[in-house]
């Protein structure tokens, strides 16, 4: 558009220049009728004209070698290659010089910026990725775990941890470690292990840590026992970058600590009293106190009672720590359980009339048929009712009812009696090991293995359940129901 201007304006003064010059008299005849004054200002506009003419042929091209400077500057991709072939006239020629140089340069530098960032791009991408994995790790793990940086912020954790101090992990990041965990004792231990400044030293610490019952309240209860691991780890430079803090809970394992601690006990004890009445009537045969026959006999009876006893409780304990371990393997077959009955009633007989107790049946008449492992089926009916008679008083009643549940499929089985009851404290615990009432202990020996045992036939080996009902001084109910078809008929799960 400029250059368009210039055109039109070059052409008009070069007309009137023209006709000036090619006919002198126009411009004589037009003076002589004026006055000096015009005269004299026509005498300047014809060479003001004239510069005019040459200041804008020079303003054309100016203006062409610019468009093309910027042309060449805009379109130029090999760093200053195109300012190259511009054919700037010579007083513009320096400033190309000066652009080439300036653009090859910066193409350089560009270059290298690219090359820098694509090799930052990937670097992060394999950060990113590492990142990704080490969370995906860090969220198997059972125990808490929370990493912070070395402004003491959570730059990554785990579910655990975040379940644990109650907050979500993903609004965790890069808060401050102080307002997301509200413990003291554990800030103190970060704070501690990051002055110390031991890089790759794992320290540990014991704690008790009062945990929140609900996250929108203060309200602080459930004390729980934890085994902490603290590690510093260094950065590029040296100094410490980020504080590893791992959470161990120890109740599970002081509980087990507990659990074997107490076992061990009332197993010795369980298995001292059998061999301490061996060894004593054993001893006064030797002395010879037994000095009739009869007398003999008793001593005899005794041995070999206590020692059935003896031995009914490390089968007992074999039984339970191998269903426990998973390591029984039973074959299940087709079994009916009016057979099982009657056996379990056939060896309890004797027993109950000598008490005067009554065993009353309330069997399926077509028979109930399910797969299971006979014998230890048998020693769950035996065990149950064998304890109904011991537990019952004399001229009692116990009574063994069988049916099936037709919307599970299930077999059901139910051994009331008319005994002294259980309380409800009593029945939460009368299937753990070695428990057993205070009230019954006075009435018949045992060892508190037999329910234990029954528990891990029925629920364990054949994914039934068991459980107890009554009332103090109304006797007892226990029944245990039986799938009739199994899933797994080979292997104890």
């Amino acid at each position: 558009m400029v250059s368009l201007k210039l055109a039109v304006a070059l052409g008009l003064v070069s007309a009137a220049t023209g006709i000036l010059l090619h006919d002198p008299s126009v411009l004589q005849v037009w003076l002589s009728g004026q006055s000096v004054v015009l005269r004299g200002a026509v005498l300047v506009v014809i060479p003001s004209l004239t510069f005019l003419v040459m200041l804008l042929s020079f303003g054309v091209a100016h203006d062409r070698a610019i468009t093309r400077l910027s042309r060449a500057i805009e379109t130029d991709s090999d760093g200053g290659s195109e300012i190259d072939k511009i054919d700037a006239p010579g007083w513009l020629q320096p400033v190309v010089n000066v652009f080439s140089t300036s653009v090859k340069r910066m193409a350089g530098e560009c270059r290298q910026l690219r090359d820098q960032l694509s090799s930052v791009e990937s670097h992060k991408f394999v950060v990113e990725a590492q990142k990704k994995q080490c969370e995906a790790v860090l969220h198997t793990f059972r125990d808490a775990v929370i990493v912070t940086d070395d402004a003491d912020q959570i730059i990554m954790t785990n579910e655990a941890a975040g379940e644990l101090f109650k907050f979500n992990v993903d609004e965790a990041a890069y808060q401050p470690f102080e307002s997301i965990i509200l413990h003291e004792k554990l800030r103190r231990l970060v704070r501690d292990t990051r002055q110390a400044g031991d890089i790759g030293q794992c320290r540990h610490a014991q704690i008790h840590i009062k945990l929140p019952v609900n996250t929108t309240t203060s309200e602080m209860t459930q004390e729980t026992n934890f085994d902490v691991s603290l590690t510093c780890v260094g950065n590029q430079s040296g100094d410490v970058g980020s504080v590893v803090a791992v959470l161990h809970d120890m109740t599970h394992e002081r509980e087990l600590s507990e659990l074997k601690t107490d076992f061990v006990s009332k197993a010795s004890h369980e298995l001292r009293t059998p061999l301490a009445s061996i060894r004593a009537y054993i001893e006064m045969l030797i002395d010879g106190e037994a000095s009739d026959e009869s007398s003999r006999q008793e001593f005899y009876r005794v041995i070999q009672d206590e020692a059935e006893r003896l031995s009914r409780l490390i089968d007992y304990l074999l039984n339970i720590s191998r269903i426990e371990a998973g390591i029984v393997q039973i074959e299940k077959k087709e079994v009916s359980i009016n057979a099982l009955v009657d056996q379990a009633v056939s060896s309890i007989s004797p027993q109950a009339s000598n008490k005067g107790i009554e065993i009353s049946l309330k069997l399926s008449p077509e028979g109930i048929r399910l797969e299971g492992d006979r014998d230890m089926l048998h020693q769950v009916i035996l065990n149950l009712v064998s304890n109904a008679v011991k537990y019952t008083p004399e001229s009692g009643k116990v009574t063994i009812v069988a049916e099936k549940d037709t919307l599970t499929p299930s077999l059901l089985v139910s051994v009331i009696d008319t005994g002294m009851g259980i309380s409800p404290d009593e029945q939460r615990r009368i299937f753990d090991k070695f428990y057993r009432i205070d009230n019954y202990k006075q009435l018949a020996p045992g060892t508190g293995l037999g329910l234990t045992l029954c528990k891990h036939i029925v629920e364990t080996l054949h994914h039934g359940h068991i459980g107890v009902e009554s009332k103090l001084g109304m006797g007892a109910k226990f029944w245990f129901t039986i799938p009739l078809r199994q899933t797994n008929p080979r292997i104890a799960a």
